[in-house]
């Protein structure tokens, strides 16, 4: 099995704060990895390093065999491996649905305009808004609005979807049709590492399920082993709170 992301050893510190204290972790191909825990506890972080838009104190940060640390490495060319969808949209305002799911693949010469288009389309079509390609942003609901984040990132043909927190700024009726998208993903094949809140989901596609806390992992497990049978006291806590248990 190809190991797509590696990270090994890892710290992170702002100022005289660790935020990431020795993190080891191994993302293959084709696996769905959900991190779980506190706000706080370095998820969203870790995330970021990963697609390099935060550098690492100490240790690699591997994709595909590349250590993304290393000052001779394109970090822009292994982006375009990487899709990563945020908790807000960041779409352009001022652009239709279709141009900010096209722009990316047609300015970095990836594609040609009419080819990104029909591309395009076809990718709104898979998150339920092929309706939408003529509206604008303001138009759309929030939950619209993140899957037209997650198409755009998918225009990229990325090998290595990332996830933070995609639906904590949704109303909760909208969380759904997210969900089901990132869902169908799963299914499909695609590499994900999902920071949620979403305990549901993350047991029903995660194929690992990892818990932070305190900038640290302090457990991982199947979906059953973290929520069935959860060891670390940590955890157990954890999960009380959130599953009202």
């Amino acid at each position: 099995m190809t190991t797509r992301v590696e990270m090994k050893d890892v710290h992170k510190r702002y100022g005289s704060n660790d935020v990431i204290k020795g993190v080891d972790l191994q993302v293959e191909d084709n696996e769905v990895v959900v991190m779980i825990g506190p706000s706080g506890a370095g998820k969203s972080t870790v995330l970021r390093m990963i697609n390099g838009l935060e550098t690492t104190t100490s240790g690699e940060i591997l994709i595909d065999g590349e250590d993304i640390a290393h000052p001779g490495v394109n970090i822009d060319k292994v982006r375009e491996k990487i899709g990563m969808v945020f908790q807000h949209f960041n779409l352009f305002p001022n652009m239709s649905v279709l141009d900010n799911v096209t722009l990316a693949p047609t300015e970095l010469g990836l594609q040609s305009k009419a080819d990104a288009e029909k591309a395009g389309r076809e990718l709104l079509e898979s998150v339920g808004l092929g309706d939408k390609e003529d509206a604008m942003p303001a138009s759309l609901s929030g939950g619209q609005k993140q899957r037209v984040a997650i198409a755009r990132a998918l225009a990229m043909k990325p090998d290595i979807m990332l996830f933070d927190e995609p639906t904590s700024a949704l109303d909760p009726e909208m969380v759904g049709d997210v969900l089901e998208v990132m869902r169908k993903l799963a299914k499909e094949g695609m590499t994900m590492v999902i920071v949620t809140h979403e305990m549901g989901f993350a047991r029903e596609v995660a194929d690992r399920v990892v818990f932070f806390g305190d900038g640290k992992i302090l457990e991982q497990g199947t979906p059953e082993q973290i929520f069935d049978h959860p060891q670390h006291e940590r955890l157990q806590s954890f999960l009380d709170k959130v599953l009202n248990v």
